[in-house]
């Protein structure tokens, strides 16, 4: 017998990929629709669902290019979007469909950001779509209808979604995933039949990819993968025809690490260890990635760095050797599918092991929702080749219907701990009670539930853990908040002070001790410290809007007319003005400027403040009452007369009875 015919015996025999137009048949409509509709129920539970603490602040409902958002600036806000990073991660489409929903769904909580249920349910119907073409892909590539059917279900209903489904932050998952999974399915179209506009379709979908997440630059690896699979080898000329798309994989994924490093991202865990132990690290996440397609165990949101480097991470670095062997012999002996399953995961993980070290976890389950799908597609195969042997069909369907109901009633479980942020971090905790994070962002969820004991006692275990000037920080805060006499507040000035000892360059520590003193009465240190605040972070908002205060409270203690109440005055109208560049949309604040330019005679520049005032909140008698005032010092008394009656009709009840006459004789 000859090599070759020695080959052919020997090799893995491999689905032939539909070609005809009828691939997708009734029988695939009704099985799809199946998994879809018991994927959506599976996932609508997070209808109910909360914002969480852990970075759907900094993403949306604290961003400021957000909560700002009305129609008004909606283009300019949507071009800043695309001009910078969001901690330290460039993903401008991800967080423009925020915007999107900030304009559509209305105003209310969360700094005018509320129906935290909608924000999730949009999560889900993307991953409804990521599922969809998952099918696609899976059939075209060559998987029957029971293959194809056990690799969706598994991707769409496996424990390790949870986060990226569940966590409306993780919007970029999903979204990429969308936009990802296009791509390569019509690839695969591609392959089948090429034609310039598929080919352009391909590269639109990968741009708008990588501005969702940058884990999609391993998007050529996997069309390699799809390559080994489809042609039954690899063809170096078609991998060099990719160089378009290699390009900009490189270039994004430069541009990506430059983003981190600017902000500090990288190497933001507890402890930092040296490059040749970061690749432990990452042999051995690797390894666990594997394991958790298979058994997903002890699923956490945080998986944070061990204190030191385990002994048991050494020996995993054996896992690089035997991929790279496994690779080459499934090219070298033609097993396609083991190839393409072992690879097109690989290529989609390796990014992500963390071997750079950004973040405050070495593993997140987030980053396999791509990845998985190849491991799921050879499982996919299995089920297809197991049920074409006689007698095999209903229990190998049975199998696997155990095997991914036992998934979701896992999923159901896991997406309980995303209700709140207080299940979230109590979940954390339950694996991991000797890191702070969990515990400082428990308390602040407590905080703001006003549950302040329990939140006490959560960030003492913090500090009692590790000193960190951010707990005591937000331990301050919960001081100042509840404080009813000097004692707190004197506790929440000890705990600022410890603050700025442990990081004295942070803005905030400065400005929060600047509003304690001014609690105090020390309004002079009030000010010097907000204004140390201020130089240390320009863009600290609430500093300048507590800085108005003080120099209004100043002001007013010379009395309307003296030259000091003039000085500060202007001085308070001045910061107002500069928390405007950040919150343009607060009436409060309109009609705050137009009062204090009507007590400093400068009547022309208070009448158009209150107007926008009027205009942003039409609702607020106070407002009508200004305006009566203004227009009747224009000596407009129709209008001034219209307005005070609207004031009065709007519920406003505190009228001096000396404007009141002045107005209406």
């Amino acid at each position: 017998m000859s090599k070759q015919k020695q080959k052919q015996v020997h090799q893995v025999h491999v689905p032939q990929a539909a070609v005809t137009k009828s691939f997708f048949l009734w029988q695939d409509w009704a099985v799809v629709g199946v998994i879809l509709i018991a994927t959506y129920l599976t996932f609508s539970v997070v209808r109910d669902f909360s914002f969480v603490n852990w970075d759907d602040d900094r993403n949306f409902y604290e961003n400021q290019l957000i909560t700002s958002l009305n129609k008004e600036n909606f283009w300019k806000n949507t071009k800043q979007i695309f001009k910078e990073d969001v901690i330290g991660n460039y993903n401008p489409l991800s967080i423009w469909t925020f915007a999107l929903e900030k304009r559509y769904y209305g105003k209310g909580n969360y700094n005018g950001l509320e129906s935290p249920g909608d924000w999730h349910m949009t999560n889900v119907m993307l991953h409804l779509i990521c599922t969809f073409f998952v099918y696609l892909i899976g059939r075209k590539l060559g998987l029957k209808l029971w293959g194809a059917a056990f690799m969706t279900l598994l991707f769409a209903i496996h424990p390790m979604r949870v986060e990226s489904v569940a966590w409306v932050t993780e919007r970029k998952d999903v979204l990429y995933g969308a936009f990802f999974l296009a791509a390569l399915y019509q690839y695969i179209r591609f392959k089948q039949g090429p034609d310039t506009l598929k080919l352009i379709s391909i590269l639109l979908l990968f741009v708008l990819s990588l501005m969702s997440k940058i884990q999609a630059v391993a998007l050529p690896l996997a069309m390699l993968a799809v390559d080994f699979l489809m042609d039954k080898k690899l063809d170096v000329k078609k991998a060099l025809k990719k160089w378009p798309f290699f390009l900009i994989s490189f270039l994004w994924g430069l541009m990506g690490i430059y983003v981190l490093s600017k902000q500090g991202s990288l190497d933001t865990n507890d402890s930092t260890f040296p490059f040749w132990q970061r690749i432990f690290i990452g042999s051995y996440s690797y390894l666990v990635y594997v394991v958790k397609s298979i058994i997903p165990y002890q699923i956490s949101p945080l998986y944070p760095y061990p204190p030191e480097m385990p002994a048991y991470f050494y020996p995993t670095i054996l896992a690089v050797p035997v991929v790279i062997w496994l690779l080459w012999k499934s090219y070298q002996n033609n097993w396609f599918i083991f190839g393409f399953s072992l690879a097109f995961f690989t290529v989609n993980i390796v990014f992500l092991l963390q071997v750079l070290g950004a973040g405050q976890g070495f593993i997140a389950d987030r980053f396999t929702y791509i990845a998985y799908l190849g491991i799921f597609f050879g499982l996919g195969y299995l089920v297809d080749k197991f049920s074409e042997r006689k007698g095999f069909l209903y229990p190998v369907l049975g199998v696997a219907l155990l095997l991914t109901g036992l998934m979701a009633i896992m999923t159901s479980r896991q997406l309980k701990i995303w209700e709140n942020s207080g299940t979230l971090w109590t979940h954390v905790l339950k694996y991991y009670d000797k890191t702070t994070l969990p515990f400082g962002n428990r308390a602040n969820y407590y905080r703001s539930q006003k549950m302040y004991d329990l939140a006490l006692v959560d960030y003492d275990k913090a500090i009692n853990l590790k000193e960190d000037p951010q707990t005591y920080n937000s331990r301050a805060r919960l001081y100042f908040d509840t404080a009813t006499d000097s004692t707190r507040l004197l506790l929440a000035l000890r705990d600022y002070n410890r603050a700025i000892q442990l990081k004295a360059d942070d803005g905030e520590f400065w400005v929060n001790r600047g509003a304690t003193f001014a609690r105090l009465g020390q309004l002079e240190s009030a000010i010097d410290n907000i204004n140390t605040g201020l130089k240390l972070k320009p863009d600290h908002e609430t500093g300048y809007l507590n800085r108005s205060v003080l120099y209004s409270a100043l002001g007013a203690r010379y009395g309307a007319g003296s030259a000091e109440y003039g000085k500060y005055t202007l001085q308070a109208i001045k910061d107002l003005d500069e928390y405007q560049k950040y919150r343009p949309y607060n009436g409060d604040i309109w009609y705050e400027k137009a009062r204090m330019k009507r007590t400093l005679n400068d009547i022309g520049g208070a009448l158009p403040d209150i107007e926008r005032a009027i205009q942003l909140d039409s609702a607020k008698g106070i407002y009508y009452y200004e305006r009566a005032i203004i227009h009747n010092l224009l000596n407009n008394k129709a209008q001034a007369r219209a307005d005070l009656q609207t004031a009065g009709s709007l519920g406003f009840t505190s009228i001096d009875p000396a404007v009141n006459a002045a107005i209406m004789n």
